[in-house]
């Protein structure tokens, strides 16, 4: 167990070390601890080892320029030049949330940036703004194409957040695969299986061995497949900057891309209308009869729960994510918190 600022200052160190610069480092530790505390371990710390990876490879670049492509009206499009996906999404939040009060809308899409982590962290930033947010994000192939073997597709994450009258947003954040990329790497952290329909091996066949996954597997067979190409059209082709048709067809190899969109009540109406609605929503859904005996919640409740007992009782870390980050701490000289031995 590490407390969340415990955490928070060991990830910091890890990726200065790493490469990334201090802001930088600070922007990307403060989204990984955020999903740890959430109960989304798959998108936490267990990633540095791989982001600092990516920095040797160059295929992030700390400390760049962020630059704006082009800019009409609500929609802007931004370049990330390879940069920390904390880095240009929390951008990308920035720039929609300054468009939404005047367009009603703020459309932002950054491409050539890297791997956003846990998306509901941007559209939870949004709600709390008192604004709707929906984010995406864009990468290579992960995932089958219903109907296709191996890799096609992205596992595409999607969010959508609402604020609500009780100051703790209303947030949707899922994947178009039957489960993000990040459970199956803390499942093998871990040294446990996993369910079938997660994923199959090299001969297409449904496997419950994590070290075997050789393609994810859509959520909802061709629901999932369908959504997940229609985020590839809307967070890189639109934006210019195509990831699988390339990766397919061989003719090149994209970066990562992500879409936020804010949107303002007020243009709809009455912001306290809307939040009154939201209000009688969420008391309806509460109020439902539970078919078993876990409660009904609402998206979003069930991290927020989590959130509150981490951040009393501490971040519980795998085994093997102890292992991977306590070896790259003794080979930057990084001092390893006494929590983790």
């Amino acid at each position: 167990m590490l407390s969340a600022d415990d955490l928070r200052s060991f990830a910091t160190a890890l990726l200065g070390a790493g490469g990334f610069t201090p802001d930088d480092a600070r922007q990307t530790a403060d989204l990984l601890v955020w999903a740890n505390l959430h109960g989304v371990d798959s998108h936490g710390v267990l990633r540095i080892p791989r982001y600092v990876e990516m920095v040797e490879k160059g295929l992030i670049v700390s400390g760049g320029t962020i630059e704006t492509v082009r800019s009409t009206g609500a929609i802007t499009v931004l370049d990330g030049g390879r940069c920390p996906g904390a880095v240009g999404l929390n951008r990308a939040v920035e720039v929609a949330a300054a468009l939404a009060p005047e367009h009603g809308l703020g459309w932002c899409a950054i491409r050539n940036t890297s791997h956003c982590g846990a998306i509901g962290y941007y559209t939870g930033a949004l709600a709390r703004q008192g604004l709707v947010g929906i984010a995406m994000s864009a990468s290579k192939p992960l995932m089958s194409y219903y109907g296709a073997k191996g890799e096609a597709l992205s596992t595409n994450p999607l969010s959508i957040a609402v604020p609500s009258a009780s100051g703790a947003p209303v947030v949707l954040d899922m994947s178009t695969a039957a489960v993000a990329l990040g459970k199956i790497m803390a499942a093998k952290d871990a040294g446990r299986a996993i369910p079938e329909g997660w994923g199959v091996d090299a001969d297409g066949q449904p496997t419950t061995d994590p070290a075997q996954v050789d393609a994810l597997l859509p959520m909802a067979g061709p629901k999932g497949s369908g959504l997940s190409l229609m985020i590839e059209l809307l967070a890189s082709v639109l934006a210019g900057a195509p990831v699988i048709a390339p990766s397919l067809l061989n003719t090149g190899k994209g970066a990562f891309n992500g879409m936020v969109m804010a949107v303002d009540p007020a243009a709809f109406g009455a912001p306290e209308d809307f939040l009154t609605g939201v209000a009688e929503l969420e008391t309806a859904i509460q109020g439902l009869s539970p078919a078993g005996e876990s409660p009904v919640l609402l998206p979003g409740e069930r991290g927020r729960r989590t959130a509150a007992e981490r951040a009393a009782t501490g971040i519980p870390l795998a085994a093997g994510t102890v292992a991977k980050l306590t070896a790259l701490a003794t080979a930057q000289g990084i001092a390893v918190p006494a929590a983790l031995g």
